[in-house]
């Protein structure tokens, strides 16, 4: 695993540590998972502006919801 080192504000830090403290758990592991998460949120949210841009562009394709609920049997 690499090592980073940054900076955290003291308010984020005391926030750890009183979290790290009542859940038994180390700052680092939420650090990883607070890391872990947003970054999933920033690739989703990527993807997403990207898949606009094509399909504004007329690269890709959209199926209308109602054509999509029939190919799987759930129309309504």
């Amino acid at each position: 695993m690499a090592s980073v080192s940054l900076r955290l504000p003291d308010e984020i830090t005391q926030r750890l540590e009183k979290l790290a403290a009542l859940t038994g758990r180390s700052k680092t592991f939420y650090m990883i998972e607070a890391i872990r998460e947003h970054l999933d949120d920033l690739e989703d949210m990527y993807l997403a502006e990207q898949r606009l841009i094509d399909i504004r562009a007329g690269k890709t394709q959209t199926v209308p919801l109602e054509e999509v609920m029939k190919r799987y049997g759930m129309e309504g």
